[in-house]
């Protein structure tokens, strides 16, 4: 039997044609295709302004820089969390500051912040994990009282919304992944967005060693870097942005298959997803007691299941001295990520479902 990847999203015709038309026209670099990209993504979010960059590490470490991150600087981060949240800002010089998550869900719990706040602190990353919203009133209502900045990460929630919508256009700047593992994919890739207009022009030039105009620049305006996107990885992204919508669909229906078929099975619990408000669980994440366990068995299936990464604190070189992290580290120990993605087949689901009922029963 077939085994089933963790992950699966399909590229196919449509993406060869599009790449192919822009090899023919010689779109290669970053140019008129990533600039239509760009326009897409603003329609879709209802910003206007996109920066496309080469990955969602890069929109967090751009937006930092137009922010004015500097060393000595203290950066607030959820223990839980990719890695890629406290890179950004320690290869800037700053501290990491972690706050741990909600008892229910791997997201920032907001009341925790206010007292992880000092008088050099610049920004607070609120990060939307799986699709789920951070309590982005309550966090931007603290920022403003201490005078710092939001930046979101919304690397998993590209179409995710809360009562007030779209996840990622709710703060100064939202950053975005585009890496093979989310709901769209243009294999690596990002993009950072933002309503101001001044932050947009200093991440454009941030993006191209400090100068908007690579063209014909006529001064050094500021530090930057090669974080440009490709004609090529944009001919992609336009194509699966067009698949949005019915890739959010599949999600969804994958997400219910899961709670319906494992709701008798009190061994393996659901990490809630709020779909009523419009968030979008990208991954099917669950909690067991013995995850080690469960993943050989899945695998002698033929079905591949992952553990969560490490909760942040593990990083000995973010050096959070004595404080403890208690919700984070049940996230951390017991969590797993079941098969998901938006072209994984759902008699793929429908499989992992039945082994795991036999393995109840074991």
């Amino acid at each position: 039997m077939a085994r089933i990847p963790y992950w699966r999203i399909s590229f196919g015709e449509e993406e060869i044609r599009r790449i192919a038309d822009s090899i023919i026209h010689e779109h290669i670099s970053q140019g008129e295709v990533t600039a239509e990209f760009e326009r897409e993504l603003a329609n879709l979010l209802g910003v206007p302004y996109v920066v496309a960059v080469s990955s969602g590490s890069t929109a967090l470490l751009i937006a930092l820089m137009a922010i004015g991150v500097r060393p000595g600087d203290e950066v607030i981060v959820p223990n839980r969390t990719w890695i890629a949240t406290a890179h950004a800002p320690l290869i800037l010089g700053a501290k990491v500051v972690l706050v741990d998550v909600e008892p229910n869900r791997p997201i920032i719990d907001a009341s925790l912040i206010e007292e992880r706040i000092t008088e050099k602190t610049k920004a607070i990353i609120p990060v939307h994990m799986n699709g789920r919203s951070a309590d982005m009133n309550k966090i931007n209502i603290i920022a403003k009282k201490h005078n710092i900045n939001v930046i979101e990460d919304a690397a998993q929630a590209i179409g995710s919304k809360n009562q007030d919508g779209f996840l990622g256009t709710q703060s100064e700047i939202g950053c975005f992944s585009l890496s093979v593992a989310k709901t769209i994919a243009t294999g690596q890739g990002g993009f950072a967005i933002t309503k101001n207009e001044e932050l947009a022009k200093r991440m454009r030039a941030i993006r191209t060693h400090g100068v908007e105009n690579v063209k014909d620049p006529k001064n050094w305006i500021m530090p930057g870097f090669n974080f440009r996107f490709t004609d090529i990885q944009a001919s992609i992204g336009l194509v699966q942005l067009q698949k949005l919508p019915q890739h959010i669909e599949h999600i969804k229906k994958i997400y219910k298959l899961y709670l319906d078929g494992l709701a008798s099975n009190p061994e393996i619990k659901p990490i809630p997803v709020n779909l009523d408000v419009g968030e979008i669980p990208v991954y099917n994440e669950f909690l067991v007691d013995q995850r080690s366990k469960l993943i050989k068995y899945l695998e002698t299936k033929g079905i591949e299941a992952r553990p969560f990464y490490p909760d942040l604190d593990k990083a000995y070189y973010l050096d959070q001295g004595k404080l403890d992290f208690p919700n984070s580290h049940k996230f951390g120990k017991n969590g797993i990520y079941l098969p998901s993605g938006p072209d994984q087949p759902t008699k793929n689901i429908d499989r992992v479902i039945e082994i795991l009922r036999y393995y109840r029963k074991q």
